[in-house]
């Protein structure tokens, strides 16, 4: 089968224009496999912390509100 020179370097810069995108691709995985898990803990860190100043808050509150022994 005779392929067409035009056809033929179409074809070419498709095939390495896949290569870049997989190799980006690659990239942002890896990026993402970084940053992700670092975000997690963090967000969970934080979210645990305003629990617990919520948590001592409410503690607080009734405090205020219960009798005093003399």
């Amino acid at each position: 089968m005779v392929v067409d020179q035009s056809i033929s370097e179409a074809l070419n810069r498709i095939a390495e224009n896949q290569e870049e995108m997989n190799a980006t691709l690659t990239r942002i995985a890896n990026h993402y496999d970084g940053v992700v898990p670092v975000m997690t803990r963090n967000a969970k860190r934080v979210e645990r912390a305003q629990q617990e100043a919520e948590d001592s808050f409410g503690e607080k509150v009734k405090n205020i509100f219960s009798p005093q022994a003399n």
